[in-house]
């Protein structure tokens, strides 16, 4: 199911995927920046939370329904995560975590605590841009205060995080496009939602 979702920089797309029988929460998962939610690694994460019992919510922002390829400035990106976020909450009331790849991650990360997150699931996080260490991202990728997992191809070359107090980092073969390991991104994020959210009671 596609809706079109009202932002302050216009309108964002959601497609929603529902669990397999009762849901216990929502995994709200945004694409990089320049590319959409049919990517690869999203689509693996979707389908596996929609059999571990998440309604998932794949999320276009507004400048990809536009038609733009240049991403909008991160505090417009956050700004219409946000209002899809309460979109989401009033439609589905159930816990939600943020995820995305790329740019989505770092959106997430950024959104977690004002947006009311209980875990952040990122899909090749850009540490840095290519070649410039020194232009690292990590204070985004520490912001969340609650569980955060990433999963990360071994020779990306925007880098790769360090695991931390409440943040997981698992390792796929492969770069930032995470195709190499399917499998393995599959099992990384079965694993971590079992352990972190298992126990969230179902919706009635």
């Amino acid at each position: 199911m596609t809706t079109e979702v009202a932002t302050p920089h216009g309108p964002a797309r959601i497609t929603r995927h529902d669990a397999e029988g009762e849901a216990r929460a929502v995994l709200l998962l945004g694409h990089g920046a320049g590319g959409g939610v049919g990517a690869p690694d999203l689509l693996a994460t979707a389908g596996t939370a929609v059999a571990a019992g998440l309604h998932v919510v794949l999320v276009e922002q507004p400048y990809r329904v536009a038609g733009r390829r240049a991403p909008a400035p991160a505090a417009q990106l956050d700004a219409a995560w946000l209002a899809v976020v309460e979109h989401v909450r009033a439609e589905l009331p159930l816990p939600l975590l943020f995820g995305g790849r790329s740019s989505g991650a770092r959106v997430a990360c950024r959104t977690a605590t004002e947006g009311g997150a209980v875990g952040v699931l990122c899909l090749a996080f850009p540490v840095h841009p290519p070649g410039r260490p020194e232009k690292d991202r990590l204070p985004e990728l520490a912001a969340p205060t609650v569980p955060v997992l990433v999963v990360q191809g071994r020779t990306d070359p925007f880098g790769r995080p360090e695991p931390a107090p409440g943040r997981e980092v698992v390792l796929l073969r492969g770069d930032h496009s995470l195709k190499s390991d399917t499998p393995g991104l599959r099992a990384a994020v079965a694993d971590w939602l079992t352990s972190h959210f298992g126990a969230l009671t179902p919706a009635r």
